[in-house]
């Protein structure tokens, strides 16, 4: 796919466009908690996404602008400070059309569980966009705007990407401040960009990355030019490892037709890719640690998340709840104001965080996490990047959102595996590869920690053999 970014040549012209569409767009997808003003082109900087139009995932504070995290909790909530994403865009000169819908806090995979309504597919508004950053997907798919920014903790800017046929990208843990971004699982949240092609997403983390003294997690990415190392990787020797027991047939015993379609799909981009000088060598990983992917993840995430979110009582800020005690307020603003969703995962936080069961849950939870990026590790040592499907089928339909949740225990490893790339930090990137029955599926390319140009010089030209073959 050629680079929207560098190919928009009057931009006053694409501001107009995308000011005069913004409402349609919001009326057919819901992908906005807030629309802002149209403002003049800003004085013109030297950053390739100076007077480019952008959306903004609303958990990510703006001073002077609402900022939901799309949750009952925050619906009033206005930040006296903006986040370091922000700031960074801003002073590159881009331009926020709006802050975008997710599955309330970041919490959910569906889009449908936002404040403000379900975010609709651009491909088949009948279907889920993904979560949980469904609005800022769904802007970029629907051709709105070219870039977008999400958040990624399991999987949440990655898969949607799937879902839409857009690129989903997941820099190392760090490469991109988080400070202003609310919080849902600190060890696990990254900063996501949606684009239109690999080489865009490395333009927007190109101006995006680098240490913040209010990160503690960031570090020096200076000597990182992803951009460059994208336009320059095209006679670059490449190998790719895939896990068998994730994509093989034969390790699922009640496969459907749209689950296999997506196998097939799969193998037929590694043969593209092996035509094309791609060395693609299936290993072999123990089957029963990768089926406990989904339950550290909910026992970590959920954990983290308690305690992350426990400032929300509606005492400091927030809409403030009748009660006589201060534990009566705080009781009936969490009771009226959490999802059922969120309420469910604060009980297992909780649960997993009590001092009787900690060592046998989230300890045990942290050993399983760090034996699979042991095991991944093993294999960036001799191999490039790990590619797989993103999913184990197309989106669903908005209707059969919640039982997405309930797929076999054999799909649940397909469904689930692009956590490892947050229990590791690892760069990881969605390519769009198809479609299935209309629909638009992804491949997700992961690698190692701190070689996102590699990652992204790979995803990019899979996406060139893709574009030519598939």
């Amino acid at each position: 796919m050629k680079s929207v970014l560098l190919n928009i040549h009057d931009k006053q012209k694409e501001l107009d466009r995308t000011f005069d569409e913004i409402q349609e767009h919001q009326k057919n997808y819901n992908s906005f908690v807030t629309l802002l003003e149209k403002v003049p082109l800003k004085e013109e900087t030297s950053s390739l996404l100076s007077n480019v139009c952008y959306a903004l995932k609303d958990n990510y504070s703006t001073k002077g602008i609402l900022t939901t995290a799309s949750s009952n909790t925050l619906r009033d909530y206005i930040p006296p400070f903006n986040s370091t994403v922000y700031e960074k865009l801003e002073a590159a000169g881009a331009i926020c059309v709006g802050k975008t819908v997710l599955d309330e806090f970041g919490m959910g995979g569906t889009g449908t569980t936002g404040h403000t309504g379900v975010v609709r597919n651009p491909f088949d508004t009948s279907r889920i966009a993904g979560g949980s950053s469904a609005g800022s997907c769904a802007a970029v798919a629907s051709g709105l705007v070219p870039f977008a920014i999400g958040s990624d903790t399991g999987d949440s800017v990655r898969k949607p990407a799937a879902y839409c046929g857009i690129v989903g990208y997941k820099p190392t843990y760090g490469m991109i401040s988080r400070w202003g971004m609310l919080p849902f699982a600190s060890s696990l949240d990254h900063v996501g960009i949606f684009t239109r092609s690999v080489l865009d997403a490395a333009i927007v983390a190109d101006a995006l990355k680098g240490k913040d003294e209010k990160d503690m997690t960031t570090w020096d990415s200076s000597s990182i030019h992803l951009q460059e190392s994208v336009e320059n990787s095209k006679d670059q020797k490449y190998k790719l490892f895939y896990i068998k027991e994730i994509v093989e047939e034969e390790n699922y015993s009640n496969i459907k037709e749209n689950h296999r379609q997506v196998i097939e799909n799969f193998n037929a981009v590694l043969e593209h890719c092996q035509k094309n000088g791609i060395l693609v060598e299936g290993v072999s990983i123990d089957k029963d640690l990768l089926a406990k992917i989904p339950s550290v993840y909910t026992c970590i995430s959920c954990a983290e998340a308690t305690s992350n979110m426990s400032n929300l009582t509606g005492i400091s800020f927030g809409p403030r709840e009748n009660g006589s005690k201060i534990d009566e307020l705080m009781t009936n603003f969490r009771t009226k104001n959490f999802s059922p969703l969120i309420k469910r995962r604060f009980v297992i936080g909780s649960y997993v965080l009590q001092s009787e069961n900690q060592e046998k849950y989230f300890v045990n939870a942290q050993r399983v996490r760090r034996l699979l990026v042991e095991e991944l590790k093993k294999y960036f040592q001799e191999y490039d990047g790990l590619i797989l499907p993103c999913s184990s089928s197309i989106a669903s339909k908005i209707e059969d959102a919640k039982d997405m949740m309930k797929k076999s225990d054999d799909l649940a490893i397909l469904e689930n595996h692009m956590a490892l790339g947050n229990f590791g930090g690892f760069p990881s990137i969605t390519i769009p590869c198809g479609k299935v029955d209309g629909m638009p599926i992804g491949l997700n390319i992961t690698g190692n920690v701190y070689e996102d140009e590699k990652v992204l010089s790979l995803a990019s030209r899979v996406e060139e053999i893709i574009e030519e073959e598939v």
